[in-house]
């Protein structure tokens, strides 16, 4: 069975960046289960496992624009440290939710710690980056009435443990 539109499909990566340090991986873990063509995977990762099989192994680069996109300076923003009242220490790596003028919620990261400023970045913690994948598929099977309802996987792997 090859990997087609509302395959479930398990597979093994590790990811690292351009300098070859891994980002993560599944190592030691379970195989990462995804409904393709649902979305749940970057597009560049998605696109590249179309028609491949159990027990293929590949490598796949993709860049920004089919990751998590190109960093956007108006994501990057600096607030007055008042803002992080009831935080005894706010330190560069941190991460907190920011409330949206549209009341949603957008993680923001640390970047930048001054006497009166802190910069926080909304930007994904991998957008902007060239994205190196090593693949083994060892699981594909055709999604259930529910998963395709639901758009992803149900079970190990996926949602709904």
């Amino acid at each position: 069975m090859a990997i087609a539109e509302n395959s479930v499909v398990a597979f093994h990566y590790t990811l690292t960046d351009d300098q070859g340090t891994t980002i993560d991986s599944s190592a030691g873990k379970d195989p990462l289960a995804y409904l393709h063509g649902a979305g749940n995977i970057i597009p560049g990762l998605e696109k590249e496992l179309l028609g491949k099989a159990v027990g293929d192994k590949l490598q796949v680069t993709v860049a920004p624009a089919e990751g998590y996109g190109d960093t956007l300076p108006e994501m990057i923003q600096e607030v007055p440290k008042e803002a992080f009242q009831g935080v005894e220490s706010v330190e560069v790596g941190m991460q907190f939710e920011a409330q949206t003028e549209q009341g949603g919620a957008v993680p923001v990261t640390v970047t930048a710690v001054t006497e009166t400023t802190v910069t926080v970045d909304g930007n994904h913690p991998l957008a902007g980056k060239t994205l190196h994948f090593d693949v083994e598929i060892t699981d594909i099977r055709e999604a259930s009435a529910e998963e395709l309802e639901h758009g992803h996987v149900h079970g190990p792997g996926g949602h709904h443990h």
